[in-house]
Order: structure tokens, then sequence, then C-alpha cells
């Protein structure tokens, strides 16, 4: 299995002086931005980059939508877990995850046990925007799309910000200054833990 390549874009500096997690994990509702943000993330800091949806669509041969049709949202849910197991176990990653990710127990503790979970939140009218005319989101395939997201994000929003270590606004931003806002706050974390761990070994 190989990690998607991102590409040799000339990016910002990194903040110098400072240590980042080991491996970050990306949560939040579909269109949300995990997977562009993860990707630029990744670049970056010279980690791989991997989407559990891409993964099991490459390995499945087929897109989401199929799975579900063949195998109905249990199966694909079992498929997800699978994935999720096996990439959350690699060293040095970014890994966007799918949507409905954390709605099994087993996922969210995955997650939250091998690296650093980041909820990226956006407003339920941003959300719509970027779904609405996606034909590839079977859960949004339904007579009222609409009122479908608002009970999805009902239903996960608690899930998403329960697992996350840190939770950041996704909307009314660039990418480059979301990115940068979300790497500050990946340095303050890990620099908390690292001084909460020294504490810890000295007494």
């Amino acid at each position: 299995m190989q990690a998607e390549q991102t590409g040799n874009d000339e990016q910002p500096p990194i903040p110098d002086g400072g240590v980042f997690p080991r491996n970050i994990f990306l949560v939040g509702m579909m269109g949300a931005g995990k997977t562009s943000v993860g990707k630029l993330l990744a670049r970056r800091l010279g980690k791989a980059f991997y989407d559990s949806d891409q993964v099991i669509e490459s390995r499945t041969g087929v897109k989401i939508p199929v799975i579900f049709e063949l195998e109905g949202e249990a199966g694909f849910r079992a498929r997800e877990t699978a994935i999720i197991d096996e990439l959350t176990a690699l060293d040095g990653l970014v890994l966007a995850t799918g949507g409905g990710a954390v709605l099994l127990p087993r996922n969210r503790e995955l997650l939250h046990e091998r690296g650093t979970v980041v909820y990226l939140r956006a407003p339920i009218t941003e959300l719509w925007s970027r779904t609405r005319h996606d034909r590839h989101r079977p859960l949004l395939q339904t007579a009222d799309p609409y009122a479908r997201l608002c009970e999805l994000h009902s239903q996960r929003d608690p899930l998403y910000a329960a697992v996350a270590h840190v939770t950041i606004e996704s909307s009314s931003q660039s990418l480059k200054n979301l990115v940068m806002r979300l790497e500050q706050r990946l340095l303050k974390l890990e620099d908390r833990a690292v001084g909460e761990r020294s504490g810890a070994a000295r007494s």
C-alpha cells in the first residue's frame, strides 16, 4: 500500500522550534475539507497522506456508492474499520477519515489512542453548498438531502467533538491559512504533551 503523492508546490515555511504529533487523523462531516487539508498538511510536514475512503475504493475496485448498494452501510462500515485499524498502526502519517468513521466505538478508540485527532468543523450551510451536487454521497441520495445532512450532523457532531484532541473551524478562510492555523494548534498541543511527560518523568 502506497501513500498518495501530494506534490511539491511551494508553501509557506513550517514554524521552527516545535515538534508535531507523530500521526494526525482528520475527522468531520462530508464536505468539511478533510482530504484537501490532509494533503496540504502532509506535504508541509513531510508525512505520508492517506484517505480511508480512497484506500477502500482502491482495494475493492469500485466506488463507495457501489459498496453501499451491494453490501449496505453495515458492510461498508466493516471494511472501513479494517482499513482504519491498518492505517492507524502506521507511523508518520496524516489520515483523512470518512464522515461516518466515528460512528463505531472501535474506530473512535483506534483514532484517539493511536494519534492526534483533529475535528474539522464547518456550519451546515457551508457543508450543504459543498455537497449538494455531489452524486457520490450515498447517504444524501434521498428525497430531502438537506434534511438528511442536518440529521447526520446532529448525530455525528458530539462524536467528532468527543474523539478529537483539537477542534478547528474549517470555513471562511483559505486552505493555506487554515492549515497554518492548524499547525500552530498542533505545535501547542504537542509541546504541552511533551512538558507533561517530562514533568511526570522527573516526579
